[in-house]
């Protein structure tokens, strides 16, 4: 039974991404990467414990409910000396099968740190119910369960969500940023931090990206994140050392870290990344499109390989990105000059069909040199087989590569949609090409490129799924 609301809610929403070019060039500063948000989003919604029959109790609860046995019970606490918000779960209460979710955990911890940090916040219970747009999971193990009705954005899972496949459109950038904006909003009043302006913004992208890095245990690039903020962008990484000495919650001075590390006010900015999002376009006519190929990537092993052949051999590594990051600036400029025309003819495209193949050459290229799969050959004959159909511009695996889902472009037409729908539908893998990935059914996903990035919901479009 689904509870009427109680007290103030706050519901925050980021996009999903796609790293269309610089796959691993976008680790190095010397290099950019072409990152579009798509309109897939994760949602996050923070309200006042329903029926909290000890308001004494110090409890956050958090719940996935498109997923069973996905709830995480938590207590919090101030820990002395500035060490920040302590957040421990509480394993007694908390669902069996699930044990940490880190992202989660961390973010909340990260967030209530800083939003006690900036203002004299009186952290009370509250629910917060995370909801994900249907093109972030795979949906060929479903039951015939999972089927909700067209007017309902978001499905019925049905499984665990440790059973679920992920797609590859960056969930946990998304979850991380909707998570950290919407605690942040929900507790610090917007006269003193108004997370939806463009200073907000910046914030809430520098706490996130800490609370991300810190959750995976490593200083990523941040592209994921920067798009879930700031939406469609040509990006150009921070600086790792600006999160240098922040060190772990619950050691001294933590808060007082964290507040000075997110605010930035020094006069000497730290957080150096370059988010352009005038290069970052797509034609009127064109769309960019996902596949989803029901497998997935194990990307952290793949960067570790990619960046040891990197070390061992600077020259050969230098000089194929360097080709790369020509051949990626290039596209980006004939799809910025292409926006740029009131109109174009179909033959106006081969450019850019020329452009992308170039990049797939490059990008195998490296995969020879690194043993790493970034476009394995069953992912080059799905995107040389869509390429066939009329209207297929390009396409490419984006971001790390591997066994993701494809992205092609398009043009936007629905004979072209359909076509390529047709395909995917009866499309089925050469097993000479397939070397144990397990890829799985070919679908089309609904997800297309989206230009903004965070964005405030209203709470009513979650209403069947709170309680």
């Amino acid at each position: 039974m689904n509870l009427p609301l109680e007290g103030p809610t706050v519901a925050r929403s980021a996009p999903g991404k796609v790293l269309l070019t610089g796959g691993y060039l976008v680790l190095d500063r010397e290099y950019t990467g072409l990152v579009f948000g798509l309109n897939a989003r994760i949602h996050v919604h923070v309200q006042s414990l329903p029926n909290n029959a000890n308001p004494n109790l110090s409890e956050i609860v958090v719940r996935s409910p498109q997923f069973r046995q996905a709830e995480w019970r938590y207590g919090y606490r101030s820990i002395e000396e500035d060490g920040g918000m302590e957040i421990s779960q509480l394993k007694g209460h908390s669902n069996a099968r699930q044990s940490q979710n880190r992202f989660v955990q961390t973010s909340l911890a990260y967030s209530l740190t800083y939003a006690c940090a900036i203002h004299r916040v009186s952290v009370e219970p509250v629910l917060i119910t995370i909801l994900a747009d249907t093109d972030y999971y795979s949906q060929s193990k479903l039951s015939p369960e999972g089927v909700l009705p067209t007017s309902d954005r978001f499905l019925d899972f049905h499984v665990p969500l440790d059973q679920a496949h992920k797609t590859g459109l960056g969930s946990s950038a998304a979850l991380v940023t909707a998570f950290v904006a919407a605690v942040v909003a929900y507790f610090v009043p917007s006269n003193i931090l108004d997370t939806g302006s463009e200073h907000g913004h910046s914030i809430v992208h520098n706490l996130a990206q800490a609370a991300h890095c810190a959750a995976q245990g490593k200083v990523g690039s941040g592209f994921d994140v920067a798009a879930a903020v700031f939406g469609s962008c040509v990006y150009k990484r921070f600086s790792p050392r600006v999160l240098d000495g922040l060190d772990e919650i619950g050691t001294t001075g933590f808060s007082s870290r964290l507040k000075s590390v997110i605010d930035d006010n020094g006069s000497t900015k730290k957080w150096d990344m370059n988010i352009n999002k005038a290069d970052a376009s797509i034609p009127q006519g064109l769309s960019l499109v996902m596949c989803d190929v029901d497998c997935g990537s194990e990307t952290v092993g793949m960067v570790k390989n990619i960046l040891a052949w990197k070390t061992q051999k600077p020259e050969e590594a230098v000089l194929l990105w360097a080709s790369l990051q020509t051949a990626n600036e290039d596209l980006a400029m004939r799809l910025r000059d292409l926006a740029s025309q009131p109109s174009r003819s179909p033959k106006e495209y081969d450019a850019l069909r020329s452009n992308i193949l170039t990049i797939r050459s490059l990008i195998r290229e490296m995969s020879q040199l690194t043993g790493v799969p970034i476009e394995p050959p069953i992912q080059t004959a799905l995107i040389d087989a869509c390429c066939e159909l009329p209207g297929i511009i390009g396409g490419v695996v984006p971001g790390a590569g591997g066994y993701d889902a494809i992205a092609l472009l398009v043009e936007d037409k629905r004979t072209v949609i359909e076509n390529l729908r047709q395909l995917l539908d009866t499309y089925r893998a050469d097993p000479k090409n397939d070397k144990g990935s397990g890829i799985g059914n070919v679908r089309l996903l609904g997800a297309k490129q989206e230009y903004q990035g965070l964005k405030i919901e209203h709470p009513s479009i979650y209403h069947q799924w709170l309680r």
